[in-house]
């Protein structure tokens, strides 16, 4: 009886913990000057305020079945907020809505100028100076030819 008591408390104090970094990430979403800091601001705190409802959550019910699923539903957010973060922050400041004066390493600016160019073609296929394609011509997926083979029709198998 007394260790429930103890477990209550702990989830409640667990719940207001996942409550408080929640509503922070939320915050920070809102005041925060752009999408880097944005992204920082949803993803770190987010993660940690789930995995704290997630314990609470665990601590009430104490079976091994819902224990696995949050288990696994943790993971799946540990792995796919920062991934999804890192690629919007990439495009954001390929599209230019990143305020330069907060970064402090501008380490990308760098990979994508050594980056080969690309001309504004459909094909999308790296150029060398005089304009000209140097990659090999390739099959390119559309409506008629969804596989992108060369007969455009599916393969058996």
């Amino acid at each position: 009886m007394i260790l429930d008591s103890i477990l209550d408390i702990l989830t409640g104090l667990f719940l207001l913990l996942g409550g408080f970094l929640s509503v922070a990430a939320g915050v920070g979403l809102l005041r925060f000057p752009d999408a880097i800091a944005r992204l920082h601001a949803t993803t770190k705190p987010q993660i940690l305020g789930l995995a704290f409802v997630l314990l609470a959550i665990a601590l009430q019910e104490r079976q091994l079945s819902t224990i696995l699923l949050l288990i696994f539903l943790l993971i799946f957010q540990m792995i796919t907020a920062p991934v999804s973060a890192h690629m919007i922050a990439r495009a954001g400041y390929r599209g230019g809505i990143i305020a330069p004066q907060s970064l402090l390493v501008d380490e990308l600016e760098q990979a994508i100028d050594a980056a080969p160019e690309f001309d504004d073609s459909d094909d999308a296929t790296p150029s060398d100076d005089n304009g000209e394609s140097s990659a090999p011509p390739t099959s390119v997926p559309n409506a008629h030819n969804p596989l992108g083979n060369d007969e455009g029709t599916q393969l058996d198998g």
